[in-house]
């Protein structure tokens, strides 16, 4: 495959996933699955599916693990070259599936992991965006710790120096910092943002700005109060482009899926886009892949309504796929978003 034109950056933490089979407990389980994923990873592997050029930013320790951790994302056509060598380990999250009416579960074991010690000057900023037209981040990074928020910062100002649009998932974790926190840090750097990817609590969260009237529990959405949730956030924060995920948690097997978006194009009132009902065999990573959909679209489709479509669609077939990578081509995707919703055997 010839090289992309669009090069896409991505600055964040991959993490060792371990997984019990099937929907075991925690408490029941005597083995794990072990994979390997993160926000950015995930999108930087998506990209590559998709056919753009990828690279991964981060930094991990030069043991065995670390490496490990390397070869998975280079096994999946993602440029490590950016990846600094150091530290002591490699975080962990343990994933618990739910089913039906019992939701997934999260526990993390990511303290002093190797990202967490990456500081600006192991980096050079602007060699990082030679070549490059994209930086993606998301929230989690900065709630790492100071030194990978300096780091993001330098990242974003080299950016803005060469020209590269940025697009932000604001990815609220509560298990990483509290609402205060996000917003003091996370508020500022909306400045250097273009494209903003949220739901809802992650605006409410990150930036303090509430959706009215929508209840994420009830089974249903208020589609017009995401609309103006989207633009009181295109007002506040001059994007050029924002999209909400709009999910329907019917129970912990069924989700509806769906996602808005408001820009200065082809979606310059709120449009939705198509909605997915969706039988879940593995959530983690839908956002992340709704993500890499639409950089790919923005970049490569004719419209930005295409572009939604193309990433709704992107994130309804990961959540069809056991682990945190999207493994679908763009013609797979494609073939979805124009309306071939059947299912049926490919052969």
């Amino acid at each position: 495959m010839p090289a992309s034109p669009v090069r896409v950056v991505t600055f964040g933490e991959i993490m060792l996933r371990l997984s019990t089979p099937g929907f075991s407990r925690f408490l029941q389980t005597d083995r794990f699955d072990a994979v390997y994923g993160g926000g950015e990873a995930n999108v930087a592997a998506s990209l590559a599916q998709f056919g753009l050029d990828a690279a991964f930013l981060s930094k991990l320790p030069s043991h065995e693990i670390g490496q490990a951790a390397v070869n998975h994302l280079r096994r999946f056509g993602v440029d490590t070259g950016l990846i600094v060598r150091g530290g002591d380990r490699v975080g962990i999250y343990f994933l618990e599936t739910g089913a039906s009416q019992r939701p997934s579960k999260v526990v993390y074991d990511r303290a002093n992991a190797a990202v967490t010690t990456l500081e600006p000057a192991e980096i050079d900023p602007d060699a990082i965006f030679k070549n490059a037209s994209w930086f993606h981040w998301t929230g989690i990074t900065p709630a790492l710790g100071e030194k990978p928020r300096a780091t993001l910062a330098k990242l974003l100002e080299a950016a803005q120096r060469a020209g590269c649009t940025v697009s932000c998932d604001l990815n609220f974790r509560k298990k990483l910092w509290t609402t205060d926190q996000a917003q003091a840090v996370m508020r500022p750097l909306m400045e250097h943002v273009d494209v903003c990817i949220a739901n809802e609590e992650d605006a409410e969260k990150s930036l303090g700005i509430k959706p009215d009237d929508t209840d994420v529990t009830a089974g249903h959405l208020d589609e017009a109060g995401y609309g103006r949730l989207a633009q009181t956030l295109k007002d506040q924060f001059s994007f050029s482009t924002v999209a909400i995920t709009l999910r329907e948690s019917h129970s912990a097997s069924r989700n509806g899926w769906s996602a808005l978006m408001l820009d200065d194009k082809d979606c310059s009132t709120p449009t939705r886009s198509r909605v997915y009902d969706i039988q879940l065999v593995d959530r983690v990573g839908g956002g992340d892949s709704f993500a890499a959909g639409l950089i790919y679209g923005l970049n490569t489709l004719a419209t930005t309504r295409e572009a939604l479509e193309f990433a709704v669609a992107a994130s309804c077939m990961k959540q069809t796929i056991p682990g945190d990578f999207n493994i679908l081509s763009a013609d797979e995707v494609l073939k979805l978003a124009g309306g071939d919703a059947s299912g049926r055997v490919d052969r």
